[in-house]
Parts: structure tokens; C-alpha cells; sequence
């Protein structure tokens, strides 16, 4: 062999070994420069249980019939915080600083003390046990100061007086019968509602009527004449009057009730004495005896409920009502009427209706009106104990705030005798103010196939108008199972969105329903959740052949896979195998796998006087 070439070939040899080993110092120093590389720079993490804290709170006393600021001061505190109080919810809350959060207290809280509770995006808590103290607002003065007194018709209140009266005989009679005549007057500024004027019994029994009679409305001014027949007793004999008790019971517009009493005097004929006849005994005539309780009809709304069952704002509904007669005689020609109004253009003379028609006009429609009829809707006769069904369309006006709403009701009917009556009742109609959100994919999901992990690409949308307070919004299916599906989402305001990246893993493959929903608390300090199903596809599992490692690519040795070859032909290559290709070739040695040299190649000396060529490139 050529010393010169065999020179050469130990040259190339050696820097093959240094190239190498230098290889291998450098790797390691690489993977820690690409390691350090890689390391994110550190940022914030989520605020924790312990670096989120409550200091004060200002005020911590305050009188709750008014909305009040609160100022929450503590650590820890993130734009997205909500300040939450005890036994009544989430609060509005501004962002100030990570040190300064501020919250308005609503009007309602009872009386009492309040743990204040701070609650992060991230769900961290901290919370500052009865630190909010809620009292009742100071009472008047025991000294009021002294009032002019008014004059005597300087009345705001419904007031009957009696403008006259009289009976069928200038002086009574004792044992005969008669007929009295009487006319109330409303002489106060505000309109008397159902009327009636009860006769007690004494020197004189009522007859037919049981003693009562009902006069409706008497507006500011109005008087009402009636007749009613009577007997007088004969334990007026020997009496220079007889005195007629009468007691006039109404109520004003608000339903606060009032009472009149009237003692009228009538001459009574003297009995005979001194020198004239003897008087000639007269019998004593049988007595109507006194009725006990009033017989009278009286009509109450029994049940109530609304279709749906729900009213919000701008939302059609049915009032369904069930009237019963409660009373003691059958009533006639009932007439309902909603939102307050009353016979006050009926009037009764002698049990006859006059003619003005009923005022149903005249109640309160600003949070309900009717629709697809008016307010006034009659109900035919009601006997003793029976009861009937009745229904009004409705709408809630858009202009309406959530709360409890005082609806009244009037009944208008006569009973057996002609006697007019008006009852009056309040019902109570709740308006919510229901959250409106959207929960969807905000995303395209990638496909999902049963028993292999996949992405729920989900958000909660607030499309309401008003900012609203939500709790935990999560996502759950029967036939999956489902990590990472809940996250607590805070103050919302109107147009935002908050999204949920959860994973799932199908059971089987078909149509999946999820079930999406979130938790708020309503305008009544009560738990709610609204709730929403989507549907998607999942397909059937990805069959999975198992790998021949004797085969070449990992194949399943079909189709003319090559197996692996013992001296490295075939098969996966190591970093130093293909590192030392690289050099073989750089050096024009060969960078086949498995050796420097080709097969079936044979190494020709070389002949003194030759020079070896250079490998090309």
C-alpha cells in the first residue's frame, strides 16, 4: 500500500473521531440553550385563595330603604371581581384597582348583619364574616309639631254625612209598620267605594232587606237616596221618640276602610190619658224576627295563575281567575272588572239601578293592559257555594321593572232583590326579569369519534340589555365523560361573552346531546339556571392495526415490506449512524445506511507513481 494514501486514509479516520466527539459535546449544550430558550417568560399567575384578601369595607353600617355605594378594600382584587353579600347575591361592581373594589348595596335587605365576599374570575374567594350591618331607618319625632285644624269639610278622606230623611207617617206609630226614607251625601274629597248602610235593630226591626242595603260609589259630592221598609216595635208605647240606628260603612281608593254612625229621632204618637176614652187596647202584632248574619252574596277570586307562568317584560300572558260565592245568596248578573274599576256610574234607588252603565274605565293599566278585549267581562249568575273559571289576555308593558305587582279586581252584580253590591279584591302578579344569553359553539368543534378525546369549543353570550351577574357556566352529557366543563364567569355586561374549552371523550358513536347551563341568581334573591341542549355527531371509532417491528416503515409485512437487515440496511437509524454518513460523504467515502462501502466493490491498490484523485465535488 501507498504510505502517502495510507497517510491520507488515517487523516481522514482521525478528523472523522474529533468531528464526532466535538458533536457530542455540543449536543447536550444545544438542548439546554433550546430549553432556555423555549422557557415562556413568566407571567402572572391566576390570584389564589391566600393572596386574595378582604381589609374594610366603607360603609359598614348603613340604612338599606335607598341604594348605597359600598367601597371594598383588600388585595388580590382582578378587573372581573364581583362583591357578594350573604343570603342575597352577586352586587355591581366596578373594577378600581387590584387594592379598591366598588359595589352598589340595592334597597330590601332585612335588617340585620351581612358577610361581604369578594369572588375573582379565576372562582378565589375571600370573604369578611358580618362585616355589613343593615338597621331599620329612625322614626318620626314623639313631638309632632301642632297642626291649624282644619275646617269641618276640609276632608282628603271620604266622608258620608246624612242630607235628610224621613218615614211614610209624620209621627210612627207603635206595632204598625212603615216605610223610612233616607239620602247620604259623600261630603270629602275622595270617592266612597262599596258603600252600605246597615239598620240596627231597637225601637224599630227592618223587614225584607235583612237591614243592609248597598249603594256602590258616591264620588266627592255625590248622594244616594234609598227607602227602607221597617216595623215599629211596641216598646215604643208610652215613648216621646223613637231613635233609628244606622251605621254607613265604605272605603276609599286604597282599600282603608271607614265607618259612619247615625242615631235619627222620629215623634212618636202619644198615648191617650187625663179625661178622654180609655185607649183601646190594640194587639201586639207578631214581629219580623231579626235576621242573623247578612244574607248577601259575596263573590272572591279563590285561585289565580298567568300563562306562562313567568311574566317578563313585553310578554303576552292569560290571567286565569276561579270566582266563588262565598256568600249567603245567589248572585246575579256578575260583572268582572280588572285594574280597579267599579260600578260608580250605577247608583241604587230602592234596590233599581239607575242608568250610567259600569266604570271599568278608570283602573290602573301602567304595568298590565288588555289585549283582544277590554277589562270589563261578565260572568252570568253565581248561586250559593258555586264557582266559575274565567280567563284575560294581558301584556306586560315594556316599560316595566321586575317586582311584585298589586292587580285589583272588582266583582259588580245584584242579588235575589235587586240590591246592587261592588266587591273589591287585590291580587298579586310577579315580574322576573329573566337573563337573556346564548350558549353555542363559538368555533366550528372538530370532529369526535366514541371512545377517543376531542374539544367542545364553547361560550356564553349575555344579549340582553343589562349588565347580569352569572355563576358557574358548565356543560355536561349521559353518554360522555367530560373534564374541564365548568368555569365561574362573574359580571357580564351586555354584548359580552365568555368562553368554555371543554374536553370530551364519547361512549358510542350516534347523535350526543349536550347540556349547557348557567347559574344566576333572580330578582327575588332566588337560585335560577337557564339551560340549553345542542346536538352533535359522533362517528365511529378509527380501527387500529398493530406494528410489526420486524418489518421495515412498520408495516404489516404485506405489499413487499423489506425486513429489517442485521448490519443496519434496513430499519431506524441512530443520530450517531446518520452522523457518521454525513462525514463519509462529505469526504467522498459513501453515506449509504449500513456501511461506507457498496456491495460487491473491491479496493484496488494503488501503483507506485500515481497520484490518488481527489473524490469529487
Amino acid at each position: 500500500m501507498n504510505p502517502r494514501a495510507n497517510r491520507i486514509k488515517h487523516a481522514i479516520r482521525h478528523s472523522a473521531w474529533l468531528v464526532l466527539l466535538a458533536g457530542l459535546l455540543v449536543l447536550p449544550a444545544v438542548s439546554l440553550a433550546q430549553q432556555a430558550t423555549e422557557t415562556p417568560t413568566a407571567t402572572a399567575e391566576p390570584t389564589s385563595a391566600g393572596s386574595l384578601a378582604i381589609t374594610t369595607i366603607q360603609p359598614d353600617t348603613l340604612i338599606n330603604d335607598v341604594a348605597v355605594e359600598l367601597v371594598v378594600t383588600g388585595r388580590g382584587f382582578v378587573d372581573g371581581s364581583v362583591v357578594v353579600i350573604n343570603n342575597f347575591g352577586g352586587l355591581e361592581t366596578v373594577f378600581v384597582s387590584g387594592s379598591v373594589l366598588r359595589a352598589t348595596v340595592p334597597p330590601g335587605l332585612s335588617p340585620g348583619r351581612y358577610t361581604v365576599k369578594v369572588v375573582n374570575p379565576d372562582a378565589a374567594t375571600a370573604e369578611l364574616p358580618e362585616a355589613l350591618k343593615i338597621v331599620l331607618p329612625a322614626g318620626p319625632t314623639n313631638t309632632p309639631e301642632p297642626s291649624p285644624t282644619p275646617a269641618p269639610t276640609d276632608f282628603v278622606r271620604p266622608l258620608l254625612v246624612v242630607a235628610s230623611y224621613g218615614a211614610s207617617a209624620p209621627q210612627i206609630t207603635p206595632g204598625q209598620n212603615l216605610d223610612f226614607e233616607m239620602t247620604l251625601a259623600n261630603a270629602g274629597q275622595a270617592p266612597a267605594t262599596n258603600v252600605v248602610a246597615t239598620f240596627s235593630s231597637g225601637d224599630f226591626v227592618p223587614r225584607d232587606t235583612g237591614g243592609v242595603r248597598a249603594l256602590g260609589t258616591l264620588g266627592p259630592g255625590q248622594t244616594a237616596r234609598f227607602w227602607q221598609p221597617l216595623f215599629a216595635t211596641a216598646d215604643l208605647r208610652g215613648s216621646a221618640t223613637a231613635v233609628l240606628k244606622v251605621v254607613a260603612t265604605y272605603t276609599d281608593v286604597n282599600g282603608q276602610s271607614y265607618e259612619s254612625s247615625f242615631e235619627l229621632s222620629f215623634p212618636v204618637v202619644p198615648s191617650g190619658g187625663g179625661g178622654g176614652p180609655a185607649a183601646t187596647a190594640t194587639p201586639t202584632p207578631t214581629t219580623t224576627p231579626t235576621p242573623g248574619p247578612r244574607q248577601r252574596p259575596q263573590l272572591v277570586v279563590t285561585t289565580n295563575t298567568t300563562d306562562p307562568a313567568q311574566l317578563q317584560p313585553g310578554s303576552r300572558f292569560a290571567l286565569n281567575l276561579t270566582v266563588g260565592n262565598l256568600g249567603q245568596a245567589d248572585a246575579r248578573n256578575v260583572t268582572l272588572i280588572l285594574g280597579g274599576g267599579s260600578g260608580g256610574g250605577s247608583s241604587t234607588v230602592d234596590g233599581t239601578p239607575e242608568s250610567g252603565g259600569l266604570a271599568g274605565a278608570g283602573g290602573s293599566f301602567t304595568e298590565f293592559a288588555p289585549i283582544g278585549s277590554s277589562n270589563v267581562s261578565p260572568l252570568g249568575n253565581l248561586a250559593v257555594g258555586d264557582s266559575r273559571d274565567t280567563s284575560l289576555q294581558l301584556i306586560v308593558n315594556t316599560t316595566t321593572k321586575p317586582g311584585a305587582y298589586p292587580v285589583k279586581v272588582s266583582f259588580v252584580y245584584t242579588d235575589d232583590k235587586g240590591v246592587n253590591y261592588v266587591d273589591d279584591q287585590v291580587i298579586t302578579l310577579l315580574v322576573f326579569q329573566t337573563p337573556q344569553v346564548e350558549m353555542d359553539f363559538y368555533t366550528q368543534p372538530p370532529p369526535l369519534f366514541a371512545g377517543q378525546p376531542g374539544g367542545l369549543p364553547l361560550q356564553l353570550v349575555n344579549t340582553g340589555r343589562n349588565s347580569v351577574i352569572f355563576g358557574n357556566f358548565s356543560v355536561t352529557a349521559d353518554e360522555a365523560e367530560l373534564t374541564n366543563n365548568a368555569i365561574f364567569v362573574g359580571a357580564l355586561e351586555p354584548g359580552g361573552f365568555f368562553p368554555l374549552d371543554a374536553l370530551i371523550t364519547p361512549f358510542e358513536a350516534g347523535p350526543l346531546e349536550l347540556l349547557l347551563s348557567v347559574n344566576y341568581t333572580d330578582d327575588f334573591s332566588r337560585p335560577a339556571v337557564i339551560t340549553q341542549t345542542l346536538t352533535i355527531e359522533v362517528m365511529e371509532e378509527i380501527p387500529f392495526e398493530p406494528v410489526d417491528p420486524g418489518l421495515e416503515g412498520g408495516g404489516s409485512g404485506e405489499g413487499g415490506d423489506v425486513p429489517v437487515d442485521e448490519n443496519g440496511g434496513g430499519g431506524q437509524e441512530s443520530l450517531l449512524d446518520r452522523l457518521w454518513r454525513f462525514l463519509r460523504g462529505l469526504f467522498g467515502l459513501g453515506s449509504e445506511p449500513g456501511g461506507g462501502e457498496q456491495p460487491g466493490e473491491e479496493f484496488v491498490p494503488v501503483e507506485p507513481g500515481f497520484e490518488v484523485e481527489p473524490p469529487p465535488g
